[in-house]
């Protein structure tokens, strides 16, 4: 499959989910990352207007796990996330920021990735680590 077709069937993916209610949105992918936006809008604020922490871990965890379903047979396999961590290092109230996810660990049966939230000036939002799990369908 070509790169803006992979990114489109992710896209599609998001519909009726949380992503979809964060507009997140899959825009670029490489040979062990992917990126992913989200607009920075009063929707995903915490009640002082800047960028909730939350709504940030939500990205992080949706384009890692996204990843992880791209670069493992996703026919064969359920992805999860396991684990995720995060350090949130400046705060943002609005623009648009990315989540680029790049493969530290891909094993059989768990991933792992480092996703760097930065903001339209390419400032560290937030540092993120997950851990994600393979999961055969069938069993």
């Amino acid at each position: 499959m070509e790169k803006q077709e992979i990114l489109a069937a992710c896209n599609v993916m998001c519909k009726n989910t949380l992503m979809e209610t964060l507009d997140i949105k899959f825009t670029d992918i490489g040979d062990d990352f992917v990126v992913a936006t989200m607009p920075v809008t009063s929707k995903v604020h915490q009640p002082d207007g800047v960028l909730h922490g939350g709504a940030t871990v939500a990205l992080a965890e949706s384009v890692g796990s996204v990843a992880s379903h791209i670069f493992m047979d996703s026919k064969e396999y359920f992805i999860r996330g396991i684990e995720i961590s995060a350090n949130h290092l400046k705060s943002i109230k609005e623009g648009l920021v990315y989540a680029k996810a790049i493969v530290i660990h891909k094993g059989r049966t768990t991933q792992l990735w480092e996703i760097k939230i930065t903001d339209e000036a390419d400032n560290l939002i937030s540092m993120v680590k997950l851990t994600t799990i393979s999961l055969l369908k069938n069993s």
